[in-house]
């Protein structure tokens, strides 16, 4: 797993992407060309594993998919806006698709993942091992 050191540029390169896509699609909506939104993730190291905390208030378990495939775990998903009957004054939140993903060092045991959703925050549970011998993996969220 490949921690990386917070960069604000990305931030501010992300801002002048997003300026720069035509600003008004069909019914008024932003149109998007990649995931529409990236949920934030923390991730620690214990002396036993690795945990990964994702932020996903709202999204359903069975709106979420989350894979390993050659030492890749990939977490996806899709956070639905409900049409409601009512006018909106003012929308922040992002919705739609979203998927991250992330190298795993070679000490995580692929086989023994563990994925529970609770309070809005998906935890992944990636046990240390010898070394990881599965390549292909779809893991169920509890």
């Amino acid at each position: 797993m490949n921690l990386t050191r917070y960069n604000p540029m990305r931030d501010f390169n992300q801002l002048i992407e997003d300026f720069n896509r035509p600003l008004w699609g069909e019914g008024g909506m932003l149109p998007m060309t990649r995931a529409d939104w990236m949920p934030s993730v923390d991730i620690s190291e214990s002396k036993n594993e690795f945990l990964i905390k994702v932020e996903i208030p709202e999204v359903k378990k069975e709106d979420l998919k989350i894979n390993v495939d050659k030492g890749m775990l990939t977490i996806s998903g899709e956070r639905k806006h409900e049409k409601e009957d009512k006018k909106q004054h003012r929308t922040e939140r992002f919705y739609g698709s979203f998927s991250r993903s992330f190298s795993l060092p070679e000490n995580v045991a692929e086989g023994d993942i563990k994925a529970e959703q609770k309070d809005g925050m998906l935890y992944l549970h990636l046990k240390k091992a010898e070394k990881s011998k599965i390549k292909t993996r779809e893991i169920k969220v509890s």
